[in-house]
C-alpha cells in the first residue's frame, strides 16, 4: 500500500517537471509521408495593436470544415501560459497532394453575426494559425475609403514548400473580398498549393527574423557605448578608492603614532570612523536577507536561460522560452536559500524557518498576485489568457513541492557553511551617533542617484526587447542580451560600492539598504521607460491590454530591481576584506 503511494507520487512529481520542459514534436515527428494528413491548426484572433489580448479563433462566427475534429492539448505548461487555443480548422490537407479552390463551409450570417464581423475589421483583427508548428497570420477583412462597408477575406490560398519528407515554409494570400451584408450566405474556400524548396528544415524559421532590425548598427552602436561607459567607470572607480583609501590609510597609520592627546585634538572623520558600527545588522534583517537571497536566484536564471537560448533556438517552439524560465527558477531555488540564509544567519537572525518560506515564495507571490488579478479581467472578457484552473493548480504544486524544498535544502547549507560572521572587527554595544552631512550625501539622494548608470547602461536593449514581447518581432540576438547582462551587473556593482564608500566616508554606517536601494532604483527609471514606450513607441487600447502591460511591466521592472540591488553583496565582501 505505502508503495502504491510513492508510485503515484513519483508519477505526479515527473509529471509536473515534464510539463515544464519543452516538447519538440507536435502531433507527429514533423515528417511526413505522401498522401500523409497535414493538420492546419487554428489558434487565436485578436486587435492587431493589442498583441496579448487575444481570442479562440471561433470566437468570431467562422465555420470550420467538415472533417473530423482533432482535439489539442497544452504540451508546455508555457503554452497554457500563454493562451496558446489550438483547434482544428477541420480542412482536408495531405502532403504533396495539391488543393484547387475549395468550397469547405458556408456562414449563415445574420445581424449579430455580421456586427461582429464588423466590429472586428473595425479594431484591425487578425488571426494566427499553425501548420507543422510552422506561424501564419492573416487579417479578418477590411473596410473601404469612407469606413462605410466592410469586407471579409473568404479565401485562404495557401502554399506550402517542402524539402524532401519536410514542410519548411508556408504562406498565406487572403483573397476573396465579400461585402458583408445581413441576411445572406457566404462561402468560406481554400486551396493548397506544394513546391519544392532548397531551405533547410533546421533554417525553416529564419524568415520570421529581422535582422534589419535587431543587427542595426545602433544596437552594436549602443553595445559600444555601454562598453565604454564601464571601462571609463571601472577606472573611476578603481582611481578614487585606490587614492583616496591610500590617503585614508595613511593618515590613519599617522594617527596611530600620535600620543593620545595628539588623537583627541585631532580631526577625526571618514569610514574608519564607523568601523566598529558598519557591520551592525540592518534593519529589517529578514526582508534584506530575503531580497538579496531572491535576486541571486533571478541573476542565475536569467543566465541560464540566456545561455540555454543561445545554445538552442527556443523562439521555435511554442511556449518553450516560459517553460524554461520555469523550470530553471524552480531548479535554482538552492541559491536563493543558501545567499538568504547565510546572510540572514550572519545577521544574528533565528527564526530562519520564516526568512525561508519569504524568500522561497516572495517572486512567485508576486508575479501569481499579479497574474490572478489580470486573470479576473481575462476572464470577463472571455480572453484566450485567462489561466485554466488545471493550470493554477500546477504552478502551485511546483511552489510547494519543489520550490520549497528546494529553497529549505539551500538554506541549511548556507546557514552551515556560511552562516557564521567573519567580520574583522568587533560590532560596538551602543550605535555610534550619526553626524550632520550635506544634501547630496543623504541616503535618499544617494538611492535617486544610484539607478541612473545602470539604467543608462541597458536601456536602448529595453526598446529591443520590449518590440520583441509587446510587438510582432522574434528576439533571437542572446548574444547581445549577455554582453548586456554581464554589462549591467559591473555597473551596479561598482554603483554599490561608490554609494556604499561617499555613505561611510560621512560616517553614517545605514549602508545595507542605500547600497540595496540605491541599484534597486534601476527599476524605477525602468519602469518609467515603460510610460514611455506604451504611450509614444505603441498604439495600445482597451483595459485588458493596458493592464496587462503595466502589471507584468511592475513585475519584470521588480523582478529587475531585486536582481540588481542583490549586487550590494560586493560591498559586504569588500568591507568584511578592509583592515
Amino acid at each position: 500500500m505505502g508503495s502504491s503511494r510513492w508510485k503515484v507520487a513519483a508519477a505526479a512529481f515527473l509529471v509536473i517537471l515534464g510539463s515544464l520542459l519543452p516538447v519538440h514534436a507536435d502531433e507527429h515527428d514533423h515528417t511526413y509521408t505522401d498522401k500523409e494528413e497535414v493538420v492546419l491548426w487554428m489558434n487565436t484572433v485578436g486587435p492587431y495593436h493589442n498583441r496579448q489580448e487575444t481570442y479562440k479563433y471561433f470566437s468570431l462566427p467562422f465555420c470550420a470544415g467538415s472533417k473530423k475534429t482533432i482535439s489539442h492539448y497544452h504540451e508546455t505548461l508555457g503554452e497554457a501560459l500563454q493562451g496558446v487555443e489550438l483547434e482544428f480548422s477541420g480542412l482536408d490537407i495531405k502532403f504533396k497532394d495539391e488543393v484547387m479552390q475549395t468550397t469547405y463551409c458556408e456562414i449563415d450570417l445574420d445581424k449579430a453575426k455580421r456586427d461582429a464581423f464588423v466590429y472586428a475589421i473595425k479594431n484591425h483583427y487578425w488571426y494566427q494559425m499553425y501548420i507543422d508548428d510552422l506561424p501564419i497570420w492573416g487579417i479578418v477583412g477590411e473596410a473601404d475609403e469612407n469606413g462605410e462597408d466592410h469586407y471579409l477575406w473568404t479565401y485562404k490560398k495557401l502554399e506550402i514548400g517542402f524539402n524532401g519528407n519536410r514542410i519548411v515554409d508556408v504562406n498565406l494570400t487572403s483573397e476573396g473580398k465579400v461585402r458583408l451584408v445581413p441576411n445572406t450566405r457566404i462561402a468560406m474556400s481554400y486551396s493548397v498549393k506544394w513546391k519544392k524548396s532548397d531551405v533547410k528544415f533546421e533554417d525553416r524559421f529564419d524568415k520570421y527574423l529581422d535582422p534589419s532590425f535587431f543587427q542595426h548598427r545602433i544596437h552594436w552602436f549602443s553595445i559600444f557605448n555601454s562598453f565604454m561607459m564601464v571601462i571609463f567607470l571601472v577606472g573611476l572607480v578603481s582611481m578614487i578608492l585606490m587614492r583616496t583609501l591610500r590617503k585614508d590609510y595613511a593618515r590613519y597609520s599617522k594617527e596611530e603614532e600620535m600620543d593620545d592627546m595628539d588623537r583627541d585634538l585631532g580631526d577625526e572623520y571618514g569610514w574608519k570612523q564607523v568601523h566598529g558600527d558598519v557591520f551592525r545588522p540592518s534593519s529589517h534583517p529578514l526582508i534584506f536577507s530575503s531580497l538579496i537571497g531572491s535576486g541571486c536566484q533571478i541573476f542565475s536564471v536569467s543566465l541560464i536561460v540566456i545561455i540555454v537560448a543561445m545554445v538552442e533556438d527556443l523562439y521555435t517552439e511554442r511556449g518553450s522560452m516560459l517553460s524554461t524560465a520555469i523550470f530553471v527558477y524552480a531548479a535554482t531555488s538552492p541559491v536563493n536559500g543558501y545567499f538568504g540564509g547565510s546572510l540572514y544567519a550572519k545577521q544574528g537572525g533565528r527564526r530562519w524557518i520564516k526568512q525561508m518560506f519569504i524568500g522561497a515564495f516572495m517572486i512567485p507571490a508576486m508575479v501569481c498576485g499579479t497574474a490572478f488579478f489580470i486573470n479576473f479581467i481575462a476572464i470577463y472578457y472571455h480572453a484566450s489568457r485567462a489561466i485554466p484552473f488545471g493550470t493554477m493548480v500546477a504552478v502551485c504544486c511546483i511552489c510547494f513541492f519543489v520550490i520549497l524544498p528546494l529553497n529549505l535544502v539551500g538554506t541549511i547549507l548556507g546557514r552551515n557553511l556560511s552562516g557564521q560572521p567573519n567580520f574583522p572587527c568587533r560590532v560596538n554595544a551602543v550605535p555610534r551617533p550619526i553626524p550632520e552631512k550635506k544634501w547630496f550625501m543623504e541616503p535618499a539622494v544617494i538611492v535617486c542617484l544610484g539607478g541612473i548608470l545602470p539604467f543608462g547602461s541597458i536601456f536602448i536593449e529595453m526598446y529591443f526587447i520590449f518590440t520583441s514581447f509587446w510587438a510582432y518581432k522574434i528576439y533571437y540576438v542572446y548574444g547581445f542580451m549577455m554582453l548586456v547582462l554581464v554589462i549591467l551587473c559591473i555597473v551596479t556593482v561598482c554603483v554599490t560600492i561608490v554609494c556604499t564608500y561617499f555613505l561611510l566616508n560621512a560616517e553614517d554606517y545605514r549602508w545595507q539598504w542605500t547600497s540595496f536601494l540605491s541599484a534597486a532604483s534601476t527599476a524605477v527609471y525602468v519602469y518609467m521607460y515603460s510610460f514611455y514606450y506604451y504611450f509614444f513607441k505603441t498604439k495600445m487600447y482597451g483595459l485588458f491590454q493596458t493592464s496587462f502591460y503595466f502589471g507584468y511591466m511592475a513585475v519584470f521592472s521588480t523582478a529587475l530591481g531585486i536582481m540588481c540591488g542583490s549586487s550590494c553583496m560586493k560591498p559586504i565582501t569588500f568591507l568584511e576584506k578592509l583592515p
